[in-house]
């Protein structure tokens, strides 16, 4: 199974396969809500390798996920539309995508006992744009 990131604002960022290591999808629902709440949002979890450029290759787009998380509320380039794909066997099995997704927390954790680094990327769809969140499967193919 592979996993792919695609964000999309005043920069494009791609991570591959190779980069991705894990994906969480969550509904965010009040947990002391005693009906179905209207305080409804998502998160995603998005786990993977920091991968260092070699042979001549071009460095990975992990430094722009850094730099988009350092964009302030201010700015309107703080929100970007992020798609993840769930890749198994040449299909795609999952396609989320918030349109309006911006970071709640990214971190980068480094040693010296795996020789990669790895990052962790927590972003949320805007609470007042949940409607535009889609969530989709059961594609033929790519």
């Amino acid at each position: 199974m592979g996993l792919r990131l695609k964000i999309e604002g005043n920069e494009s960022i791609n991570l591959p396969e190779t980069s991705i290591i894990s994906v969480r999808f969550g509904a965010d629902i009040p947990h002391d809500s005693n009906a179905r709440s209207t305080d409804l949002g998502s998160t995603v979890e998005i786990k993977g390798k920091i991968l260092a450029a070699v042979g001549g290759e071009a460095a990975d787009d992990t430094g722009k996920i850094a730099r988009w998380a350092l964009v302030p509320a201010e700015n309107s380039d703080c929100y970007r539309n992020a798609k993840i794909d769930v890749v198994n066997a040449s299909q795609i099995v999952r396609q989320i995508t918030l349109p309006n997704a911006f970071v709640v927390d990214y971190e980068e954790d480094f040693t010296d006992e795996t020789g990669t680094g790895v990052f962790t990327l927590l972003i949320k769809q805007k609470k007042d744009k949940m409607s535009a969140l889609t969530f989709e499967g059961g594609f033929s193919g790519e």
